[in-house]
């Protein structure tokens, strides 16, 4: 074997092995079961695990049918990411009388295992958990 046969088969080898790996399921009830237990490697191109929440009644609606979680997770590019991530932006709300989809986007092995918050959304929360707890922290000390 020469030179640049060895090297198209080690580089052939290493790209091969760096293929991400996403959990992947369709419509699910919950994140449990098959979300958390399928894992597919995923093609040549595919750089992110995509997670699509979707809260509203069964696809062929009916009066008074109840509200449920429909869980999705694949792998995806970046581009297919924010692509539905733009889509969704404006239905999801988390309003729980209303019906609204979410996506997340990661880039990671296996990084899909859980649902998640967007970014914003956990900033947020976290800058209104920081605030409370220094205003108890202030009230503490001053009125102690």
């Amino acid at each position: 074997m020469n030179v640049i046969q060895t090297i198209i088969l080690l580089t052939t080898f290493f790209i091969g092995g760096q293929c991400l790996e996403c959990y992947v399921c369709l419509d699910q009830g919950d994140n449990s079961g098959k979300c958390k237990q399928t894992i597919k490697t995923c093609e040549q191109g595919d750089d992110m695990c995509l997670t699509e929440i979707v809260w509203g009644t069964t696809p062929y609606w009916s009066q008074g049918a109840q509200k449920q979680y429909y869980v999705s997770k694949n792998c995806a590019t970046r581009k297919h990411c924010e692509k539905l991530k733009s889509k969704y932006m404006r239905s999801c709300t988390h309003i729980w009388y209303e019906d609204w989809k979410c996506a997340e986007c990661c880039a990671g092995d296996r990084c899909n295992y859980y649902v998640i918050l967007s970014g914003s959304t956990a900033g947020s929360s976290v800058i209104i958990l920081a605030s409370g707890l220094s205003f108890v922290f202030l009230a503490r000390r001053f009125l102690i």
